[in-house]
């Protein structure tokens, strides 16, 4: 039997590398690649998105936007050009779901921090509370790389605007003014073509998780 198996080595070894290649080949055939979709205002929960636009079925994209940082420096979407982002709405004084959110949003940080192609942002829904002092507080308090993460406070109607508008993430709260808002857990993972391809819970560390590696099913969609 040994001596078969000596005869015969190069050619079992050969058969053994081909079988493997072989079957790697089968795996990744029946195994399509994971596509992100793209979500549009028509798919999302009707009451995180502005009326006017709750039908619409395409071409949804990210509004351009000019805010201030927690440096006291402006903020546009030039900022984010052809970059990944993920996005969320919160405020300084919350004391409910927000330090949990943030505290998720360190951990992206965290994990990207040399990945110059992937940048957060959240927006504060009390600017008139969230003072560039305020949020520059704030993000020394919760370590924050300025050229990472921005927190931004501005116009009310803007950010209102942006929140029902653009990212299909916060709920109007009905009982004050005109632009007043309820924010919501949500993430949003957002696309170099300003496209929402993502939503997730931003107080649960599995869908932190989950966001992480769809970052990752991104990034390699645009090297394919």
């Amino acid at each position: 039997m040994a001596s078969f198996f000596k005869k015969y080595k190069l050619f079992i070894t050969t058969l053994f590398v081909l079988s493997c290649i072989i079957i790697t080949l089968f795996y990744s055939i029946l195994s399509p690649e994971k596509i992100l979709p793209i979500y549009q205002p028509a798919q999302v929960n009707y009451e995180l998105v502005d009326s006017t636009i709750q039908h619409q079925k395409k071409y949804h994209h990210i509004a351009d936007f000019s805010l201030i940082n927690q440096n006291g420096d402006t903020i546009t979407q030039e900022f984010y050009k052809d970059k990944i982002y993920v996005a969320d709405f919160f405020f300084t004084t919350c004391q409910t779901i927000c330090p949990i959110m943030t505290d998720h949003m360190y951990d992206i940080q965290k994990q990207t921090i040399s990945d110059p192609e992937v940048l957060l942002l959240s927006h504060s829904v009390t600017p008139e509370v969230d003072s560039v002092a305020q949020l520059k507080k704030y993000a020394k308090k919760k370590l924050v790389n300025s050229s990472k993460w921005n927190l931004v406070t501005g116009n009310k109607k803007q950010i209102y605007e942006l929140a029902r508008k653009s990212y299909l993430a916060v709920k109007n709260a009905g009982n004050g003014g005109p632009f007043d808002m309820i924010h919501t857990e949500n993430f949003m993972l957002v696309d170099k073509k300003r496209q929402i391809r993502g939503f997730y819970d931003g107080t649960d560390s599995e869908e932190i998780e989950r966001l992480l590696e769809d970052i990752k099913v991104l990034k390699a969609s645009y090297k394919n």
